[in-house]
């Protein structure tokens, strides 16, 4: 039997949500590391000007996409009550294949794995006996991070739009470019966007709320050999494939995100680039606790230092840089902002769920510019992978989540 809906609000909602969303999915907006302008992507703005048109067809007028890729767009109501944002990213993780996602809608499932048709690749939702499952075909990524929180916030401003009775601020929707490469909030133009504060719809499971997040760094570590013909090497040959490979080896196999969990920090490497003459280790460094992040990048240092010093002719150097601060301090300071978030959630008939994200949204540095930012469920999971799934129903409650948050602004306090 089909799951029931969190509230007849949210069934109303739960078509245009899945439509918006099959739509936006089909466009490749996966990002790129290491960009040279902003977005790092064509396909990102192929989705802005989707968007905007969009955003004006339900009658946001001033909807416009400028030249980094950020998407704008105000639903005006009384200028005496706050300003309200709604944000969520426009590109995909470059972690697995994104391009020609082909959705699949998997109607009231029965439980247990779905086998999807390509790659061998196996989807497992768990407690979703019933619920319509949205998965991609299994060799690509299906986008619902964060696609499924861009069909919710502009299937909730379509209702909004269309029902102008219902309680309201004025609300401002914000589409971001490369938040998955850690830019997204980079070139945010918080002084146009005008808001009192503001919600991304990029978290996971039903219920979420979330004000904070790790704090993150990311560490690349270059390595320059020696390199030359193997039959001349002898004596001479100093790899940098091998120096890189006993760097990697040597860092602690209990500081992997494999083998931590809760509020544990980790190393990510996530990408090598090797030859004989240069090696590249790129990685992610996290923790919610900034003293032990600290203490994540000399780990690093002392295991680069240590192959150094094994080897004097070659050249190795760490390169550490900021990604994003935990929101939770600058959250702290504005805890009606959450509040809302979880009475609105609450109206929806969900318990709400109050864990910290282990990893960050542009609200983690938006907050930390003094837009306060926290973040709410937008149904996916399994993110950045061929695996990545999401119910229709989850994300149909999260765009009745948004109509109910709105009422809550209306009447602040």
């Amino acid at each position: 039997m089909p799951a029931p809906y969190t509230s007849d609000l949210a069934e109303q909602l739960a078509d245009d949500v899945l439509e918006r969303f099959l739509r936006y999915v089909r466009v490749n907006t996966q990002s790129a590391r290491g960009r040279n302008g902003s977005p790092s992507t064509p396909g990102q703005l192929d989705l802005g000007r989707m968007l905007v048109d969009e955003l004006r067809a339900i009658g946001l007028e001033d909807a416009e996409l400028d030249v980094n890729g950020y998407v704008m767009a105000t639903l005006p109501s009384d200028p005496a009550l706050p300003t309200i944002g709604l944000i969520a990213h426009m590109d995909t993780s470059p972690d697995a294949p994104g391009a020609g996602v082909e959705p699949l809608v998997h109607r009231d499932h029965p439980g247990g794995p779905i086998e999807l048709p390509r790659n061998g690749s196996v989807v497992e939702p768990t407690d979703q006996r019933g619920h319509d499952i949205v998965t991609s075909s299994g060799d690509t990524l299906l986008g619902a991070d964060d696609k499924s929180g861009v069909a919710e916030i502009m299937a909730a401003v379509a209702y909004l739009a269309a029902n102008p009775d219902l309680p309201r601020p004025t609300l401002r929707v914000g589409f971001t470019p490369d938040e998955e490469i850690g830019e997204g909030a980079t070139l945010f133009d918080i002084d146009r966007f005008g808001a009192r504060a503001a919600y991304t719809m990029d978290g996971s499971t039903l219920g979420e709320i979330q004000d904070e997040t790790f704090s993150g760094k990311s560490a690349v570590v270059r390595v320059r050999g020696v390199d030359i013909h193997p039959g001349f090497a002898t004596g001479r040959l100093v790899n940098a494939a091998r120096l890189a490979a006993r760097i990697v080896a040597a860092l602690p196999a209990d500081l992997t995100p494999e083998a931590t969990s809760g509020r544990e920090g980790f190393i990510h490497v996530y990408e090598v680039h090797a030859t004989a003459g240069e090696a590249v280790i790129e990685t992610i460094v996290r923790d919610f606790d900034d003293d032990k992040l600290r203490a994540h990048i000399d780990v690093l240092q002392r295991v680069v230092d240590e192959v150094a010093a094994s080897e004097p002719r070659a050249q190795i150097e760490l390169s550490v840089e900021d990604q994003y601060p935990n929101m939770r301090e600058h959250l702290e300071a504005h805890p009606e902002v959450s509040a809302a978030a979880e009475r609105a959630i609450r109206a929806e008939g969900i318990d709400p769920i109050n864990a910290p994200i282990r990893g960050g949204t542009d609200g983690s540095m938006l907050s930390a510019r003094g837009l306060p930012t926290p973040n709410i469920f937008a149904g996916g999971h399994d993110f950045h992978s061929v695996r990545e799934w999401v119910s229709v129903q989850d994300m149909a409650a999260a765009a009745a989540v948004i109509v109910r948050l709105a009422k809550e602004w209306a009447a602040p306090g």
